[in-house]
């Protein structure tokens, strides 16, 4: 049980719907920020974002109490440029919802603001010094590392600087290492094609990463092989590339024998699974193609084997019963088998 007294107030009160107060979509603190807008004095210019400061309304609910009055109508805005070509925001609160053509009707009413005049630059002494350039620099020790080679800094890459055997000079750059083909730089210019984890190589790394991907092109990987194995080695997990230059380079440190394609298949129809293991027989004896399943690697089937006189003839159906054993034909089942009896178990009692 409750009981309620209350007052009506003689004077600062300002008069509110009961459908405003209990809006059933309206959360307490867009209740209390339009209320607390509707108690304002007429001509007093409180923007909605001063309002909240004032009632102790969070950033984040105020954010959401704003965007539940304007999806109700009760707040409306719009922005306009002065004629000094200022930009300024309108808003229009108002006591009972307005759809977008009432609430701009009466912000049409509204004065635009005018820009203040432009305060033109006071007299002043002028720096010390007279001009010079702009000073910089450079990258960052730990970028200046990435870019820099970690190949000998000799001359050559054989011992002592010396180059290495199969080189001439005019295989080889200034710092005598070995130039990149054409194609180990086409491959490794395509990197930021494969992934945005790839965009940032360093330029200075780009000859290092030829090389070591002419290495790949010597062993007979093609450059999609290469591409599918560095796509295989970057994070899957949304994890960001901070060094793309240097996993290339670890990537690519060591190459893999190439695995060679399997073989193709012989030409001619394929068998299916049933006649597997069958093969054409080679005798004259047949008006058409015959298959025949080998037990060793006979090339005749067994009839024609017989015309050649390769296995002895087969008894004749009524001798086989009370002839002497036919031969087994190099392993085959004899053909001189008699029907399976089953003898019937004794039970005992």
């Amino acid at each position: 049980m409750i009981s309620r007294h209350f007052i009506a107030p003689s004077r600062a009160f300002t008069r509110f719907s009961h459908d405003l107060i209990r809006h059933p979509r309206l959360s307490s603190d867009a209740v209390r920020l339009l209320t607390w807008q509707l108690s304002l004095p007429e001509g007093a210019r409180e923007n909605l974002s001063r309002t909240a400061e004032r009632a102790g309304i969070g950033a984040t609910a105020f954010t959401r109490a704003k965007r539940q009055l304007m999806t109700e109508g009760f707040v409306h805005e719009r922005r306009v440029q002065g004629t000094g070509g200022c930009w300024s925001t309108q808003q229009l609160v108002s006591a009972t919802p307005l759809t977008t053509a009432q609430a701009a009707k009466l912000l049409g009413r509204t004065p635009v603001p005018q820009a203040s005049a432009q305060v033109a630059p006071g007299p002043g002494n002028p720096a010390v010094g007279g001009p010079e350039p702009r000073h910089t620099d450079g990258p960052p020790e730990e970028d200046r590392r990435e870019e820099t080679s970690h190949l000998p800094p000799a001359g050559g890459d054989g011992p002592g600087g010396e180059p290495r055997p199969g080189s001439t000079a005019g295989d080889m750059d200034g710092c005598g290492h070995d130039r990149p083909s054409p194609d180990a730089r086409a491959l490794v210019g395509a990197l930021p094609l494969l992934s945005p984890a790839l965009r940032h190589v360093p330029p200075g790394m780009r000859d290092e990463l030829a090389r070591l991907a002419a290495r790949w092109l010597d062993a007979g990987h093609t450059p999609a092989d290469v591409h599918a194995h560095l796509l295989r080695g970057l994070p899957r997990d949304g994890t960001p590339v901070h060094r793309p230059g240097g996993l290339v380079r670890y990537l690519l440190r060591e190459v893999p024998p190439r695995e060679l394609p399997a073989p193709p298949p012989p030409p001619g129809p394929r068998l299916s699974a049933r006649l597997a293991g069958t093969r054409e027989c080679e005798g004259p004896g047949h008006t058409q193609p015959t298959l025949f399943r080998p037990v060793a690697d006979e090339p005749l089937c067994p009839r024609c084997e017989e015309a050649a006189g390769v296995l002895p003839p087969l008894a004749a159906p009524d001798e086989r019963g009370s002839g002497p054993l036919s031969v087994p034909r190099r392993g085959r089942q004899s053909e001189s088998r008699g029907p399976c009896r089953r003898e019937p178990r004794s039970r005992e009692m």
